[in-house]
C-alpha cells in the first residue's frame, strides 16, 4: 500500500513553512504537528486532503478513542487525543483558505475535530505535581561526589539550577562570561543562550543558602584557574569520551564544547536523585521549588513581582498559574492556622495593593489575547 501522497506532501511542506516562518513555531511544535497529521493520513489511507469531509474527522476521533500507546499498550490519554485533534483542526482551518482547497473544504469542517465539552475539560485538567523541598535538594547535593572533573561539574550543575532557576536548555548553552559571581547574577543573552521565547534578561541568584552558592563559585574558579577556560567556553562542558586500552568507550574528562541538548543534564539529575534514594525531580521542577520558596519569603507585591521576573516571567500571574500551586501539606497547615486567632499583617504588606496589581496584570493579559 502507498504510504504517502505527493499532493499531501507538497501542501504539508507549505504548512510547516507557514508555522515556522509566519507563526514562529519551534521545531518541537512542528514535530508534534507532523506526527498528528501523519497519524490522520495513515488512518485515512493517504487520501488526498482535497477530498476531506467532516465525516472523516468524526470517524478519526472514534479511531483514536480505541487506539493504544505503542510503548505502554494502554489506551491513549485524553490529553494526547486532544493535542492530536487540536493540531488537525488548525491544519484543516488553514487548508480551507488555500488555493485548490478552499472550494472543497469548509472552514467549519475543522470543528468536527473537537472533543465533547466534558472530554475537553478532562483532557485539560491539571494534576498536582510533586515538588522537591529545598532540604531534599540540599541533601542530594551533600552526598554527590566531587572528586573527578565530571563529578565536580555534575554537582555544580545541580547547585546552579537551584541557585538560578534557569531552564535546562538555557544552562546547556551558557558560557562562562554570562555568569557574574561578584554581582550574583546571570546575563541570559538570547543571542547566545537558548532562552524561552528568545528573551534577553538578567537574573539574580536566589537566596537558597551560602553552601549552594559556594559549590557554584568553586566550580567557576576551577574552570578558570585549573582548566584555563575562557569567557566563551561553556559553563558546563560536555563529557569528552574516547577509547581506553581495551578499546572500550569511556569518559575521559571534560571537553570545551557545549552539550547539544538538555538530555545529558536530565540524566545527571536522575542519577543524583537515584544516588540519594529519592524520587526523581527533573531540572524544570526546581522552578516549582523556587516559586514555593518565593511564596513564603515575599511580603509585598513588589517583592513577588521581582521574584517572578527573576524566573523570566513577564507577569506574576504566570508564576501563580504555572508554578504557584500550594502543596497539600502546606494547604493543611494554612487551614489549621485559620482556627487560631489572627494577627494583623505587617504594615509592609498591603493586600489592596496586591489585589490592584493582580487586577492590572489580568487586564494586560486579556488585552494581549
Amino acid at each position: 500500500m502507498t504510504k504517502y501522497n505527493a499532493n499531501n506532501e507538497r501542501i504539508k511542506r507549505k504548512y510547516f513553512i507557514f508555522l515556522k516562518e509566519a507563526k514562529g513555531q519551534n521545531e518541537a511544535t512542528l514535530d508534534s504537528v507532523a506526527k498528528a497529521i501523519a497519524r490522520f493520513e495513515s488512518y485515512n489511507q493517504y487520501k488526498d486532503f482535497k477530498g476531506f469531509r467532516f465525516e472523516q474527522a468524526i470517524a478519526f476521533k472514534k479511531h483514536l478513542s480505541k487506539s493504544k500507546n505503542q510503548q505502554t499498550g494502554k489506551p491513549l490519554s485524553l490529553a494526547t487525543i486532544n493535542g492530536t485533534l487540536r493540531h488537525l483542526k488548525a491544519f484543516v482551518e488553514w487548508l480551507s483558505q488555500e488555493v485548490g482547497y478552499k472550494s472543497r473544504i469548509k472552514y467549519s469542517d475543522a470543528q468536527y475535530f473537537n472533543l465533547s465539552e466534558k472530554e475537553s475539560r478532562t483532557a485539560k485538567a491539571t494534576r498536582k505535581k510533586p515538588v522537591a523541598t529545598l532540604e531534599q535538594i540540599k541533601h542530594v547535593l551533600s552526598i554527590m561526589p566531587s572528586n573527578t572533573p565530571i563529578e565536580k561539574r555534575d554537582k555544580a550543575l545541580l547547585a546552579f539550577t537551584l541557585l538560578t532557576g534557569m531552564r535546562d536548555s538555557a544552562i546547556a548553552s551558557l558560557k562562562l562570561k554570562h555568569v557574574d559571581i561578584a554581582a550574583n547574577s546571570v546575563y541570559q543573552d538570547a543571542r547566545e543562550v537558548n532562552t524561552k521565547f528568545s528573551k534577553t534578561f538578567t537574573s539574580y541568584f536566589f537566596p537558597v543558602g551560602d553552601e549552594v552558592k559556594a559549590i557554584v563559585v568553586e566550580w567557576v574558579q576551577y574552570l578558570t584557574n585549573d582548566c584555563l577556560y575562557g569567557n566563551d567556553d561553556p559553563l558546563f562542558p560536555k563529557t569528552n569520551t574516547g577509547q581506553n586500552s581495551e578499546n572500550n568507550f569511556e569518559a575521559l574528562g571534560l571537553s570545551r564544547e557545549h552539550w547539544q541538548s538538555a538530555a545529558a543534564i536530565r540524566k545527571v539529575f536522575k542519577q543524583a536523585f537515584v544516588l540519594a534514594e529519592l524520587p526523581y525531580f527533573n531540572p524544570h521542577s526546581f522552578r516549582n521549588t523556587l516559586a514555593a520558596l518565593g511564596e513564603s519569603l515575599c511580603q509585598t507585591p513588589e517583592e513577588f513581582k521581582a521574584w517572578s521576573q527573576n524566573l523570566g516571567h513577564e507577569g506574576v500571574l504566570t508564576t501563580f498559574y504555572s508554578y504557584g500551586e500550594v502543596q497539600d501539606n502546606r494547604q493543611a497547615d494554612i487551614f489549621k492556622g485559620f482556627e487560631k486567632p489572627r494577627e494583623l499583617l505587617p504594615s509592609s504588606f498591603d493586600i489592596k495593593e496586591l489585589a490592584q496589581a493582580l487586577k492590572a496584570e489580568m487586564g494586560n493579559e486579556l488585552m494581549s489575547c
